[in-house]
C-alpha cells in the first residue's frame, strides 16, 4: 500500500476511534478529531504531513507520482 493510502487509512481509524472514545469515555476527544481534520486540512495546502514523513522514514513505498522525489 502506498503512503498516501496508508496516511488516509490511518487518518480515518483516527477519527472513528476517537468518536468512539467520545460516545463512551469523554467528549473531550473530539479534541483529537478536530486535531486530525485540521491536520489533513494543512496538509492539504501545503502538501506537509507529518504522517507522511514518518512513514516515509520507516520505508514506506512512494506511489508512482511521487518517484521523483
Amino acid at each position: 500500500m502506498a503512503i498516501d493510502r496508508i496516511v488516509l487509512a490511518v487518518a480515518g481509524c483516527f477519527v472513528l476511534a476517537s468518536v468512539a472514545l467520545s460516545q463512551l469515555h469523554s467528549v473531550h476527544w473530539l479534541w483529537f478529531t478536530a486535531f486530525v481534520g485540521a491536520n489533513l486540512l494543512q496538509a492539504s495546502f501545503t502538501g506537509f504531513c507529518p504522517m507522511a514523513k514518518i512513514l516515509k522514514a520507516v520505508g514506506a513505498r512512494l506511489p508512482a507520482r511521487w518517484a521523483f522525489e
